[in-house]
């Protein structure tokens, strides 16, 4: 690994980072509160483009800096555990398991998507 590719990967991650709060801000405006929509949009959102990266098999540096740094910064897989964690505290276990399981799926579904995207655009 060199310093470069380590400072490129942590510039992409305060860049995603500044993008997931960005996003969570702005879709917490327009949907209902109460649960945390906007976040499963944007881990819904960064499976599919991680998918897309891996399926499209770009050449080095593009993978780390664009899947580890942007995307790592970008979605958020202890703001879902937190979220589901306070649901479950307030005593809306249905939610709280709806927030871990409907992520996940709805995450996995759009990272298959993402590659199968991605593999049509490399061909």
């Amino acid at each position: 690994m060199s310093i470069v590719l380590l400072l490129a990967v942590a510039v992409a991650g305060g860049i995603g980072s500044g993008l997931r709060w960005t996003a969570d801000a702005l879709l917490s405006r327009v949907v209902a509160a109460g649960f945390p929509w906007a976040i499963l949009v944007v881990n819904v959102s960064g499976s599919f483009a991680l998918g897309m990266l891996t399926g499209a098999s770009l050449g080095s540096p593009w993978p780390a800096v664009i899947g580890t740094g942007l995307l790592g910064g970008y979605t958020t897989f202890s703001t879902v555990s937190a979220d589901s964690a306070v649901l479950w505290r307030e005593g809306r276990a249905r939610e709280a398991l709806a927030n871990v399981l409907g992520t996940f799926a709805l995450c996995v579904l759009a990272a298959a998507a993402g590659l199968a995207a991605g593999a049509v655009l490399s061909a």
